[in-house]
């Protein structure tokens, strides 16, 4: 059953973005702790950061936000457009009038990105819709700026110059 009540559905979109932030937060608090030597740390961040994440998803399953893999699809299109299109452009363009290098460095990577993950919903969103799944045996994501390459991934990567064997390889 999908929440209905306006006061409600808004609580839950909050409390959706709010489990999610959180899960992201404590996925990268842990990157850090085992970084610094605190592997029992990192591990209560992770399962913590689980735990987040099944809110998440129990609160955007109440919200009605789950469809069959093309509309799920459509929706990734979506926002990754939205991203391309609106969002980055207007958040690179305030930091680089603001002076915040480093805003313009995390944006400018983000958008990159996002135009390549579009692509690839689009192409996926067509084969699902005939019923066929793509045909992709790895996927090649930059740790350094999200740069997403499929099958094979660049020497280096065309946007940060991250090399090949930093990529994380997704099979």
């Amino acid at each position: 059953m999908v929440v209905k009540k306006k006061m409600t559905r808004k609580f839950l979109e909050e409390a959706f973005a709010g489990e999610s932030m959180a899960h992201m937060r404590y996925l990268i608090f842990a990157e850090q702790a085992e970084r610094e030597g605190f592997p029992n740390i990192a591990k209560l961040f992770r399962a913590i950061a689980h735990a987040e994440f099944v809110h998440a998803k129990n609160h955007f399953r109440a919200l009605g936000n789950i469809g069959k893999t093309p509309e799920n699809l459509q929706a990734g299109i979506d926002g990754e457009t939205y991203e391309v299109e609106e969002m980055y452009p207007v958040f690179h363009n305030a930091a680089e009038f603001q002076g915040e290098k480093e805003a313009v460095r995390t944006t400018h990577y983000a958008l990159e990105a996002e135009k390549i993950h579009a692509g690839l919903y689009a192409r996926a969103k067509e084969m699902a819709e005939s019923g066929k799944d793509v045909e992709i045996k790895k996927v090649y994501i930059c740790p350094v700026c999200g740069y997403t390459a499929v099958d094979e991934a660049p020497e280096y990567c065309p946007v940060c110059g991250a090399p090949r064997d930093k990529f994380v390889v997704f099979e």
